[in-house]
């Protein structure tokens, strides 16, 4: 049997509406599991669930910030799909400002969404009566918590956090056979968050960007194959690692 397939398992998502998230979802169904979607934008989330295959997969419109309402849709999907067996945590947020001018109100919103509403649903996860007899649960972390960039402390910070909380879950929940990991992408080329899709970067800068990757930039697809690997039986031994999936940027 292929260690890597996804077979029999059932994986929850969230951020499942766009980059990331959305690639997970799709190289996740080609490896034969069921995938249930979470998202704030519903019409961006039918058109994930358009491109998913193999199988019999849901989504859900949520604000991950209104916690109260998290558990019930768990509950729906599992009554639904049967108990779940993988957790991705993609959803986040970026605010690109310095330290100046950051607030309160600001630091909040990028931790409820990137490691709070994580931290929520593994808590809910983690109930026997929701989860599979094994688990494993993935958080998108980013290389910028641990070689950082200029203007970003509150999403750094947030990444940081990430990385600090998975490997104290990994150790609480093992004796639940839960695995804990985070993966740390660089800089990819195919994503909303790209800079250089957001803003007009010359062709200099980008090329300089690209010089800061031995291998070059990344794709959503690198960050979701190593998805892949942590939630299956080819991963059973790794837990509460931090996996850096960066073209060598933090080697230099």
């Amino acid at each position: 049997m292929n260690p890597f397939s996804l077979r029999n398992k059932t994986i929850l998502i969230t951020g499942a509406s766009s980059g990331i998230g959305r690639q997970c979802a799709i190289s996740c169904s080609q490896m034969g599991a069921t995938v249930i979607l979470l998202g704030r934008n519903e019409q961006r989330l039918l058109k994930t669930l358009k491109l998913l295959v193999n199988g019999k997969h849901l989504s859900y419109s949520l604000d991950l910030t209104e916690y109260e309402k998290i558990e019930s849709v768990v509950s729906d999907a599992v009554q639904n799909v049967g108990k779940i067996s993988g957790f991705i945590h993609s959803a986040g947020i970026e605010k690109t400002l310095p330290l100046k001018m950051m607030k309160p109100e600001i630091y909040n919103e990028i931790f409820n969404v990137n490691v709070i509403a994580g931290f929520e649903i593994a808590k809910i996860l983690s109930k026997k009566k929701y989860r599979a007899e094994s688990a494993s649960f993935v958080y998108i972390s980013s290389i910028m918590s641990i070689v950082a960039n200029p203007a970003l402390i509150g999403y750094c910070a947030s990444k940081g956090a990430l990385n600090a909380g998975v490997k104290e879950m990994a150790i609480e929940l093992a004796r639940q056979n839960i695995r804990v990991n985070s993966i740390c992408p660089a800089h990819l080329s195919d994503t909303e968050m790209s800079s250089f899709k957001n803003e007009n970067i010359s062709e200099k800068a980008l090329n300089k960007l690209k010089e800061l990757h031995p291998l070059g930039l990344g794709s959503k697809i690198d960050v979701a194959n190593a998805s892949i690997f942590l939630l299956s039986d080819a991963s059973r031994w790794v837990t509460g690692t931090n996996l850096i999936v960066d073209g060598g940027y933090s080697a230099k």
